[in-house]
């Protein structure tokens, strides 16, 4: 079954999530089929957050992706932002 999670990079204490299409038997930063998007909790107010292709998502739910819980608020408040930013 094929997931969108979040795979950790980053140093100590500076964590950077990408968002990632998997396969659910692999490792969380292992091998993966795709990147939609990135998320950085630590970011300062002048660096982006949260950037996530809403198409490509779109596209593998549509295939029968799950969405972690994390990615899906992610992904929840996102589409908000980018519908009143338009």
């Amino acid at each position: 079954m094929v997931v969108i999670r979040m795979a950790r990079g980053g140093s100590k204490k500076r964590p950077f999530y990408n968002l990632v299409a998997t396969d659910s038997r692999n490792r969380r930063d292992g091998r993966f089929i795709e990147r939609v998007g990135f998320y950085n909790p630590v970011a300062n107010a002048n660096e982006e957050r949260l950037r996530i292709a809403l198409d490509r998502v779109g596209y593998w739910t549509t295939n029968g992706a799950q969405l972690s819980p994390a990615v899906a608020r992610l992904v929840k408040d996102y589409s908000a932002k980018v519908a009143t930013a338009a």
